[in-house]
């Protein structure tokens, strides 16, 4: 029997990867449901192209296009957040969560509590509510799968493994496009080279996250959460050939590592294959030809994000939910010009020392700290650059 899935933003980059693995295998996956944000061409191409019986897209003013071009497909077409609920909470046993930011927050959670396979792209929702999360996939029977790059790797050298044998596990980050550039030079980095990611393939958003290094930061408290290890026991290594995509030591000094190319659809593949595998047309990995691979610790001078971040995670409470909300508006004014590329950072840093949200005991709580920590954040930037 084809396995039902539903892809929760289908038309980004890990939607994009997601369905060319499954239209590779027609046998084995049947779509069921497809999300979208606002780009309402793009979602009804893969709802006709897949057969899906749900087309979801987030912009209620654009349910009536969508609407129109599913016309006469027998695809039902819905709008809204209540509607992004019913496509992760549907008849798919397994559900691609790769809504970017907290707008995936609740289709997460609501398949996690119907008991759902969740294959996690969206790092937030686990940044921002890993607690409740890891609470609710416990009490639901769900299984959460990684397959952020790094943790899909954690999670591959995990695999007929006893955690209690685990010493430490080690995220590696490539370490962006500045990498070796000077602390001087960072503040005339322009959006245009921070989006330049020098391995993947990746949205807008990430690329810049990746740049400052405050995606590894995201990580790391992910990684907290999807593995039960405390912060002394995640380690951060910058590795810039995006080769080895993490590893494991264990306590009799074994280290496991998972290696391959820089393509998504590695980690995609295993999770939706899990727990058996699934070929990919990923191109194969060449050592001989790749020669060597190099690591280092990572700058926490120039790239403060990372500590900013691990900090967080040691505080607790409602600090990984105002790090996350903050962030993501001060890349956004970043990649409108209204900051510099170091402000990033110290944006989050001063929203985390000004806040003094209790810790959430509800989705609803996540939510209204996540609210009211972008609107100091957005009042921030007004303030900097009128």
């Amino acid at each position: 029997m084809r396995r039902k899935i539903a892809i929760l933003g289908a038309t980004g980059s890990v939607g994009s990867s997601t369905l060319d693995l499954v239209e590779r295998s027609p046998d084995r996956f049947e779509v069921v449901a497809v999300t979208a944000a606002a780009n309402v061409e793009s979602l009804a191409g893969i709802a006709r192209r897949t057969g899906a019986r749900l087309a979801v897209i987030a912009d209620e003013t654009k349910r009536e296009i969508l609407a129109e071009l599913l016309a006469g497909t027998g695809c039902r077409v819905e709008a809204g957040p209540g509607a992004l609920i019913e496509a992760a909470a549907g008849d798919a046993e397994l559900v691609i969560a790769a809504i970017v930011g907290c707008a995936g927050l609740m289709p997460v959670m609501a398949a996690v509590e119907a008991g759902k396979t969740v294959a996690l792209a969206n790092k937030e929702a686990l940044v921002t509510a890993g607690e409740l999360m890891i609470g609710a996939a416990a009490t639901h029977g769900a299984t959460i799968l990684p397959i952020d790059s790094e943790h899909n790797a954690i999670f591959q050298c995990l695999a007929g493994n006893n955690k209690d044998t685990v010493s430490k596990i080690v995220l590696t980050a490539s370490g962006g496009p500045f990498r070796t550039a000077s602390a001087g030079s960072l503040e005339a980095v322009t959006p245009a080279q921070a989006v330049a990611h020098p391995n993947w393939s990746m949205g807008a958003k990430i690329s810049v996250d990746s740049a400052t290094c405050m995606n590894k930061g995201l990580e790391l408290i992910e990684a907290h959460y999807l593995f039960g290890l405390p912060s002394q026991r995640i380690e951060i290594l910058i590795h810039p050939q995006s080769t080895v995509h993490s590893l494991v030591e264990f306590i009799d000094g074994s280290v496991l590592a998972q290696l391959g190319a820089a393509d998504m659809r590695i980690p995609i593949a295993y999770a939706l294959a899990w727990p058996d595998r699934l070929e990919t047309p990923a191109e194969r990995l060449d050592l001989a030809g790749l020669g060597r691979l190099d690591f280092e610790a990572p700058d926490l001078e120039r790239f403060p994000a990372l500590r900013i971040a691990r900090e967080a995670l040691e505080a607790g409470g409602a600090a990984p939910i105002v790090l996350n909300a903050a962030n993501e508006i001060a890349v956004d004014s970043f990649l409108k010009g209204r900051i510099r590329f170091p402000e990033i950072a110290r944006t989050v840093e001063q929203a985390l020392a000004e806040s003094a949200a209790e810790a959430p005991r509800s989705i609803a709580d996540v939510l209204e700290i996540d609210r009211v920590t972008r609107e100091r954040a957005e009042a921030s930037m007004s303030e900097v650059c009128p």
